[in-house]
């Protein structure tokens, strides 16, 4: 795709650039235009275009150095260049494909030839730029030279290679310069007042001492000169003989240089830092599994918690009923005793007037005895309910045995016949046979669920008896058919007392004094829904724990 392709045009001209503009436009692609070299890589330190257009001849860098730091940069390695130049100038193409140059178009050429080129360099496509890779940045020399007209001539020569040249006269001042990010120093060996071997050796100190990377490149010099100034720490040596092409080579090789080993050092710092965010980013990634975890740990630890309050206020809770129906049920029986012994006394001497007088009875008698009659069923209930709360109060007193749990079972499900009616009650005894434990735990446990679930069930419907083990503990399943037990009261179903039942048809202690038995075996009953539709009521207890 070349439609609306990014071009920057490097041209000095105005009227050449106004003309590759016009023409660039109008084929549809977005053109920005640099004056030189150097601006031109202070735009590709930016967003990069998708093709370069420059001109060979340049003020300061040419094009062929553009070219060139273009290739060296890894940001910007693969983006096309086509160099324009004049049609005489037969060398400088052998010139421009070495430096990096993919393609060259005189200027003397047809636009058309130009833009068939430049659509063709970008059809080729390039592989993608390391957008977050090393800027462009103009290699900094600091030249010393005692002689003002040298100095001009190397200054010009320096800065149309595309430096930023500083330049000095005295020594001194160049080794506090050297602090502000020189990359080159180029010097001469002898002068009328600089001593460059000298000056040599103050540089290398230093940039040992400080760990600075500058490089030193001496000027002048024959035979033993040279090795002198190897010695002396300088990093290039260009004898007198040496012309003005061969010194920018050898300056341009040590820059270069230095431009790669930044290069790489940058790389590696950049490998560093991904690593460094990549342990950071799993270090990150573990403490949030860490945290996650230990959140878990204190969830599950809180739900113990919750439990463990739950349960000793469930324990306290029924702790204290216990010894409040204690008192109730010692107070109650005291009197009862009284009235059932005045009362059979009563019934007895009247039942024995009415034989003696059985031909004319005295009035009122008769209806008397009707009374004590009806008396005897309140007091016998009274002492039924009395009998229950002794029962649930003294549970724990109750002393342990081996269960045949099966017979047992039976033994319970017997007595309940006349209750359960024509309810069909299925048995599965899938557990152990024998259980450690006391007579109340069937009797009434059992007994008394087995019970409710028959007066949920109105004379129809079907309850099932299961029981199972496993190696720690013994499970008592009771499932019935009936309307289940609501959620909102299943946390209160255990309470002394409560009671769904019509008024007058139970005292609320049935499942109360079952939780209590289990608790005595250190067991839990809890109430679930069931899978034949009602309630059902799962009794976990633990083998050999003694109550």
């Amino acid at each position: 795709m070349t439609d609306g392709a990014r071009i920057l045009v490097v041209e000095d001209s105005d009227t050449q650039a106004l003309l590759l503009r016009s023409a660039l436009e109008k084929d549809g692609f977005a053109v920005t235009r640099a004056d030189s070299a150097e601006a031109a890589l202070e735009l590709l330190n930016g967003p990069l275009p998708d093709l370069v257009v420059a001109d060979f001849h340049l003020p300061g860098m040419d094009g062929r150095e553009l070219s060139r730091q273009i290739r060296q940069n890894s940001r910007t390695r693969a983006l096309p260049v086509l160099m324009l130049t004049s049609a005489r100038e037969q060398d400088l193409e052998r010139q421009g494909l070495e430096s990096g140059v993919d393609a060259y178009v005189a200027k003397s050429a047809d636009l058309d030839m130009m833009l068939v080129r430049l659509k063709a360099l970008l059809r080729r496509g390039a592989a993608p730029s390391r957008e977050g890779g090393q800027q462009f940045r103009r290699a900094k020399l600091l030249l010393v030279h005692d002689s003002p007209t040298t100095q001009l001539r190397l200054r010009h020569l320096l800065e149309q290679e595309g430096y930023d040249v500083a330049v000095t006269d005295d020594a001194i001042v160049a080794a506090a310069q050297v602090a502000d990010g020189v990359d080159c120093v180029v010097l001469p060996l002898t002068g009328a007042r600089l001593d460059g071997f000298a000056l040599c050796r103050a540089l290398d100190r230093r940039r040992q001492h400080e760990a600075m990377d500058f490089h030193i490149v001496a000027i002048g010099g024959d035979g033993s000169d040279v090795t002198a100034a190897f010695e002396a720490g300088a990093d290039e040596v260009a004898p007198s003989a040496v012309g003005d092409d061969l010194l920018r080579m050898r300056i341009r090789a040590v820059t270069r240089r230095a431009q790669v080993v930044e290069e790489t050092r940058r790389a590696e710092a950049e490998a560093l830092q991904r690593e460094r965010a990549m342990a950071a980013a799993e270090a990150k990634a573990a403490a949030a599994d860490a945290l996650a975890r230990a959140n878990a740990d204190l969830a599950a630890a809180n739900q113990q918690l919750r439990d463990a309050q739950a349960q000793l206020v469930q324990s306290a809770k029924m702790a204290s009923l216990g010894e409040l129906v204690a008192g109730i049920a010692h107070e109650i029986n005291n009197p009862l005793a009284f009235i059932l012994g005045h009362h059979a006394t009563v019934e007895r001497l009247i039942g024995e007037v009415l034989a003696e007088q059985a031909d004319a009875p005295p009035a009122g008698l008769s209806k008397a005895r009707d009374r004590l009659a009806s008396m005897r069923v309140g007091l016998q209930r009274i002492q039924s309910l009395v009998l229950n709360l002794r029962k649930f109060s003294r549970l724990d007193e109750a002393e342990r045995q081996v269960l045949d749990v099966p017979e047992a079972i039976e033994i319970v499900l017997a007595l309940l016949k006349p209750k359960l009616g024509d309810i069909a009650v299925r048995r599965d005894f899938a557990g152990d046979r024998t259980f450690d434990g006391t007579p109340a735990l069937l009797n009434q446990v059992v007994m008394n669920i087995v019970a409710n679930a028959a007066d949920a069930l109105e004379g129809q419907g079907e309850i099932a008896v299961s029981t199972s083990s496993t190696d720690s503990d013994y499970i008592i399943q009771i499932d019935d058919s009936g309307p289940g037990v609501p959620a909102d009261v299943r946390d209160r179903i255990f309470e002394p007392f409560f009671t769904t039942k019509p008024v007058g048809s139970g005292t609320g202690l049935g499942l109360a004094i079952a939780y209590s038995v289990v608790r005595a075996h250190g067991g839990e009953i809890v109430v679930e829904d069931a899978t034949l539709g009602g309630a059902r009521f799962r009794i976990v207890l633990p083998k050999g724990a003694r109550p």
